[in-house]
């Protein structure tokens, strides 16, 4: 007997009713491990790959010169650069990493010694200072003096972007590096650190004089103590932007660059890419719209404040106050103008860089691997993993990988020959050190454009950076300033233009002369033939 196709069920009915049968737990365990997966890639974990490929994974990759003198003499001593990082195995992403310093970090437990250091243009910059005998004697709420003939190595820290000395990876940096036996000293950002402004200049990521002025105040204070800077982030990119500027006349030995963003408008570019990395776009917005509150009546009267709180990410805020404050005709300029990239080239001191290939904030695309690689005063390390400025490592977590390599870096150029030593230009010996031949020690012709010709004696021209700064003089500035030198020249120079004048005009003469006589001659011959 055939049965009845409207009767028998349907195969969805049966796959409900199947699927109706396996308890509900099995759904639960099904959707957790659907998450997990979920997570462990949204996230970008990497706790299993390090458990399994840690030896081919986890290792240091150094960028440098064959011919670097700074890795063979100094890099090359350094067991933690060419160890291997391990994260935490439960911090083993770069978010949670990178969060987690943010919201907690695990910081040691101690005060600075703050110091006002008032800039010629009347801001105020606030110095923390973290000495090493402070660390070393236990009492980390009486900090000592430093003497004018201490020879203790200063590190001057220069904070990354909306961070003062009291940020965890500042207070591990400033921590350890007093407990190897140096002063640590933090340059805090105009405007942070509970510091009010007091100028109409706010800091921004090219923004360079701050340092120079402080590293200036610093070597006169403290002229046998050795100068070295770590910067982080935003501070990373100021200090290498600064080297650049610098070259051989900054007074540092030498350098760390931590996670630097390098080119920032490629980093802009990346800020803005993915629903992660919008994320970060958006918390850092927020950090600088508090930063400008603290300061609204400047910002009320320099930039955009309505612009300001509108703003929905760092291109906004940078567009509403950072290009007004600093004058920058658009948001691309300033983030051409202010990346370090296009100074690494004339970096002349020791310095080590140090990135994640994972950083969440500051991408591997901005990295300028030849350009280190060129130089042979450039060291970069890279890691796979670590993001930004976190590199927590230990089953803890108590420790910061970049913090230990940093330390061993400075303490080892610190005791090498490697050390840079500023060039000082003499005001007295620059103008007598090029001495110039007699040959070019005048007079010379000045000539105009018009044929205005005018003999000029050699001298130093004392405003010769002003006159170059001010551009090209028209013609008639050309030919009144001929007409004053004349006027200013010494008898001397008179006759030397007189006795130039016969001397180039003597053969002229004679031939003239020659020709007069041949002419004269050639009648008397005719009339006697």
């Amino acid at each position: 007997m055939e049965q009845d196709p409207i009767l028998s069920p349907s195969p969805y009915d049966l796959l409900f009713q199947a699927l109706s049968l396996i308890p509900i737990r099995h759904y639960l365990i099904a959707l957790f491990l659907l998450c997990t997966i979920f997570f462990y890639n949204f996230l970008e974990f990497h706790f299993l790959g390090d458990a399994i490929l840690r030896y081919f994974r986890c290792r240091v990759n150094l960028i440098y010169n064959p011919d670097s003198p700074l890795y063979h003499g100094v890099v090359s001593r350094c067991r933690i650069l060419h160890g291997r990082y391990v994260a935490t195995p439960w911090l083993a992403s770069p978010h949670i990493q990178t969060c987690f310093l943010n919201f907690h970090g695990l910081p040691p437990v101690f005060s600075y010694k703050r110091q006002l250091f008032l800039a010629s243009d009347g801001g105020t910059i606030a110095l923390d200072w973290l000495t090493n005998s402070d660390v070393l004697d236990g009492d980390l709420h009486n900090q000592s003096e430093i003497t004018k003939e201490d020879t203790t190595p200063i590190a001057v820290i220069i904070p990354g972007l909306t961070s003062d000395s009291s940020s965890a990876y500042l207070k591990h940096l400033a921590y350890n590096t007093a407990k190897t036996g140096w002063n640590v000293v933090i340059s805090n950002h105009r405007g942070l650190g509970g510091v009010s402004v007091t100028s109409d200049r706010f800091y921004n990521a090219g923004w360079t004089e701050d340092i120079r002025v402080v590293l200036g105040y610093l070597q006169q204070k403290y002229p046998r103590a050795p100068l070295f800077a770590i910067g982080t982030s935003i501070g990373a990119n100021v200090l290498v932007k600064y080297l650049g500027e610098e070259g051989e006349k900054t007074p540092l030995r030498g350098a760390v660059a931590i996670c630097s963003p390098w080119d920032l408008l490629i980093g802009d570019r990346f800020i803005c890419r993915t629903l992660k990395q919008k994320l970060y776009d958006k918390a850092l917005t927020i950090g600088l719209q508090g930063y400008a509150q603290l300061h609204e009546p400047q910002f009320l009267r320099l930039a955009n404040w309505e612009g300001i709180k509108k703003s929905r990410s760092i291109r906004d805020f940078d567009n509403h106050a950072t290009c007004l404050v600093g004058k920058f005709e658009t948001v691309d300029t300033y983030y051409r103008k202010s990346s370090s990239t296009q100074y690494v080239g004339n970096v002349a001191v020791p310095l080590l860089c140090i990135s994640a290939l994972d950083d969440p904030l500051c991408t591997k695309e901005a990295i300028p691997w030849d350009e280190c690689r060129a130089n042979k005063n450039i060291v970069l390390a890279t890691t796979n993993h670590g993001g930004h400025l976190a590199f927590f490592e230990g089953l803890t977590g108590s420790s910061l990988w970049w913090v230990r390599a940093t330390n061993e870096f400075l303490g080892a150029l610190s005791c090498s020959r490697y050390m840079h030593i500023q060039k000082i230009e003499d005001k007295r010996s620059s103008g007598s050190r090029k001495q110039e031949p007699s040959i070019n020690q005048g007079p010379y012709l000045n000539i105009a454009e018009d044929g205005l010709v005018a003999a000029v004696k050699y001298e130093k021209d004392t405003n010769k950076t002003t006159s170059k700064q001010r551009g090209p003089k028209p013609k008639e500035d050309v030919t009144k300033r001929s007409f004053k030198e004349l006027c200013r020249q010494t008898k001397r120079s008179v006759w030397w233009l007189a006795y130039i004048g016969v001397v180039t005009s003597f053969p002229l003469l004679g031939m003239l002369l020659n020709y007069i006589s041949r002419k004269k001659q050639r009648p008397t011959t005719t009339s006697k033939s």
